[in-house]
């Protein structure tokens, strides 16, 4: 208890006295009070409820019927289901995410720590640099910036433009079914800033008398990367690996556009959000393309499991824990 120190004088010879300090009193839990707090939580509950949770429950009950928004739902049980995996198309938007997804978060992954492992040897205008680096995070899935990669990488476009000066004179980018996916990639790439920002934080925790001690040993700065870095960082790569892989799944505004919303050419840009976009709002059917949605709420549930049962045994949070 905190104690307040009371002077008291008493004649020439003031004396001192320690007092304590009475406890204040709050006013006691009145449970006839509770709507105040319900009054204030009212927006986010209806929200909560009429956004998020009645728009889930109907979409996982839409998932079992066959609705075309205009007539009411019929009960098909899992019909829908039996014809994802029948779908062609469907395996195609499927292999299209999944070589999107493998190629580009690794990318990202190791651009990142390189440019965070450079940050963090103390250059100058540190601030000025990880804002610039981590701008256009923000506007990547703008639909701006997927038009500014058209007129970037299509036809005509800057990247031909000056391939030209050289005599080169390659078919667009875009339009050519051999690179038009990587486009999105470099799209995905160019918007590092975000996991940067990450690893340049963890890298910043890592205590220098580890360095210390491994350049007394005689280490140099591989083996200090390899046993020192990395481990103490796996925290952070778990963590940007998980977000990363989740959010290139869900890649849409990008490849939406510089598919021209059909994924052309011949179904290279046909990401999953698109092909479940063009079912559901395009063809109206609203039955299929939840099951859709649901069939990749599961296949990202389970990934997720994976990732955390073997974190286990590679991630480090502690010296004497994993």
């Amino acid at each position: 208890m905190t104690e307040a120190v009371r002077l008291s004088s008493r004649g020439l010879g003031g004396a001192l006295a320690v007092q304590p300090l009475k406890p204040r009193r709050y006013g006691r839990y009145r449970p006839d009070r509770q709507w105040v707090a319900y009054v204030f939580l009212a927006p986010w509950l209806v929200g909560l409820i009429g956004i998020t949770l009645g728009p889930m429950v109907f979409s996982l009950y839409t998932a079992f019927t066959n609705y075309n928004v205009l007539t009411p739902p019929r009960w098909v049980g899992l019909a829908n289901f039996r014809d994802l995996f029948q779908d062609p198309q469907f395996i195609q938007a499927v292999s299209v995410t999944t070589r999107f997804v493998v190629i580009s978060v690794p990318l990202v992954l190791v651009v990142s720590l390189a440019l965070a492992i450079f940050l963090n040897r103390g250059i100058r205008f540190l601030g000025f640099y990880r804002t610039l680096f981590y701008l256009p995070s923000l506007m990547s899935t703008s639909a701006a910036i997927a038009i500014l990669w058209l007129k970037v990488f299509g036809e005509p476009g800057l990247v031909l433009d000056f391939l030209n000066i050289f005599g080169l004179h390659p078919s667009s980018f875009i339009s050519n079914p051999a690179t038009a996916l990587y486009t999105i990639v470099v799209l995905n790439l160019w918007a590092f800033g975000a996991t940067m920002i990450i690893f340049l934080a963890g890298l910043r925790q890592i205590p220098m008398q580890y360095y210390e001690a491994a350049s007394i040993d005689g280490a140099g700065r591989l083996r200090m990367f390899v046993s020192i870095t990395l481990p103490l960082l796996t925290p952070f790569i778990f963590f940007n690996l998980l977000l990363g892989t989740v959010m290139a799944f869900q890649t849409f505004t990008s490849a939406y556009l510089i598919g021209n919303g059909i994924g052309s050419p011949a179904g290279t840009t046909m990401f999953y959000t698109v092909y479940l976009y063009i079912q559901g709002f395009t063809n109206f059917r609203m039955g299929y393309a939840s099951a859709m949605a649901w069939l990749m709420l599961a296949a990202l549930g389970l990934f997720a499991g994976l990732c955390f049962l073997s974190a286990r045994y590679w991630v480090h949070y502690g010296e004497n824990e994993r």
